[in-house]
């Protein structure tokens, strides 16, 4: 397949090199300049389970030198969403297929606006990475599941066709018939962790040795299964204790959200596709979401002060 990966960071490099490692076409765009003339110079250093190495990628700032393209994978972030896809029309041709493998709730509406919702297809991934410096990440793909499916459930050949590219690149992938309960499986394990170590700084094995902060996370979690379970939507999670053990499975102990890595980067954050999204879900059909909503506005406290130091330092 030729398949073009909008947003080419940590996961979009991770999954993106096994690809073309299993011999497909794939580019990957991004607008970090830097990280793009590494990856075209010296190819991509990934390190994994297995050490380190160089693979050869395609890389590219502008979607337009790529052309059209059998499959757009989506992995900017959430509030980029709708400008990165208007900016790389390019890429799409009348059987051209786009799929979201982005955190949270939403994208695919933004994306379906932009592209039409019969090319759309969701998906939800527990590939990790690093991006360490421009051109080299750290990645774990090994064992970690990738789960794809078509909005209305339907089994179709475009995204069997899809995860058997992914299998045949050593990318465990599965379909699914009910893609939206698998991505509020997603969700509820974003939100055990990602707000609540953006806040605090706190690495995996530090959170995870705080039963206060436990405390809050299972609460934050059943607050998302009530929105979810009042929204129809059936979920393979069943108790709130299962998404926060299931959250930290397989990461080290020094592991960092990316909700924490974007903050330490200077970044703002994908609060609002994630435990934003369970507010608005929530004041749709009148579940309430106290929790959620507190953790929501302590992020956004948290990003006024970067911005607020951002221009102080600009200033001075």
């Amino acid at each position: 397949m030729k398949i073009a990966f909008l947003g080419a960071g940590a996961l979009g490099c991770a999954i993106g090199s096994a690809l073309t490692e299993g011999g497909h076409e794939t580019w990957l765009v991004d607008r970090f300049e830097a990280h793009v003339d590494a990856m075209r110079r010296d190819g991509l250093k990934v390190d994994d389970t297995n050490g380190s190495r160089q693979v050869k990628v395609r890389a590219t700032t502008n979607p337009a030198d790529v052309g059209v393209v059998d499959l757009v994978i989506v992995l900017v972030k959430s509030f980029h969403t709708e400008a990165a896809m208007r900016g790389a029309l390019a890429l799409v041709g009348p059987k051209t297929v786009v799929m979201s493998l982005q955190n949270g709730l939403g994208h695919e509406d933004v994306l379906s606006d932009v592209v039409g919702r019969e090319r759309v297809l969701a998906g939800k991934t527990y590939v990790g990475g690093v991006l360490k410096a421009p051109g080299n990440i750290q990645s774990g793909v090994s064992g970690k599941l990738t789960i794809i499916g078509e909005l209305d459930g339907q089994v179709t050949e475009r995204v069997r066709a899809i995860a058997e590219a992914f299998n045949s690149a050593g990318l465990l992938t599965s379909v699914s018939d009910n893609i939206l309960g698998t991505m509020w499986d997603k969700l509820l394990i974003n939100v055990a962790t990602g707000a609540i170590t953006g806040i605090t700084g706190l690495t995996y094995g530090q959170l995870y040795e705080e039963p206060v902060l436990k405390a809050t996370s299972l609460a934050a979690i059943e607050e998302a299964m009530a929105a979810a379970t009042a929204a129809g939507v059936t979920l393979s999670i069943k108790k709130a204790e299962d998404a926060w053990t299931m959250a930290a499975e397989g990461l080290s102990p020094a592991f960092k959200t990316s909700m924490l890595q974007s903050l330490e980067k200077g970044s703002v954050t994908e609060i609002d596709f994630i435990n934003g999204a369970v507010v608005r879900w929530g004041e749709r059909l009148g579940v309430p979401t106290p929790v959620n909503a507190t953790l929501v506005a302590c992020i956004k406290g948290v990003e006024r002060a970067m911005s607020d130091r951002q221009k102080q330092g600009v200033a001075a």
